[in-house]
């Protein structure tokens, strides 16, 4: 089962994507915040963050931005309007696994899921463990 953390200010655009991924057995906390993510993810495991473009009191980029420096091995997502080019500069170097469409749906919780589940493959230490 993943664990993964969505952040947005707005419920509705993200909810076809969190009913996606928690029919396919992730387990899913929803946040309106940057403050209220950074503290969860201080106190909690999580194997994804998906990050909507803009949160109740900073953007998607900034909060990944305070997230890849304290937990440089959280993966992370964003949803963005951005064309790919500009998304790429915007985020250079914050190691974002995929950037989301506005309003993502199933196909894109299928493909984050497939991505997510390809790297904690690889991992030689797996964030969480099946008991």
């Amino acid at each position: 089962m993943n664990r993964i953390l969505l952040a947005g200010r707005d419920t509705v655009s993200l909810s076809e994507f969190e009913s996606a991924l928690e029919k396919r057995d992730s387990l899913i906390q929803y946040l309106v915040s940057g403050e209220k993510v950074l503290a969860a993810i201080s106190a909690e495991v999580f194997d994804l963050l998906v990050a909507d473009e803009n949160l109740e009191d900073m953007s998607g980029i900034e909060l990944i931005d305070s997230v890849t420096a304290k937990h440089p091995l959280l993966n992370c997502a964003l949803v963005s309007s951005l064309p790919p080019g500009e998304f790429h500069e915007a985020t250079e170097g914050l190691g974002i696994l995929m950037q989301l469409p506005l309003q993502p749906g199933i196909d894109a919780a299928d493909q984050l899921l497939t991505h997510l589940n390809k790297i904690l493959s690889f991992s030689l230490h797996p964030v969480t463990k099946e008991p």
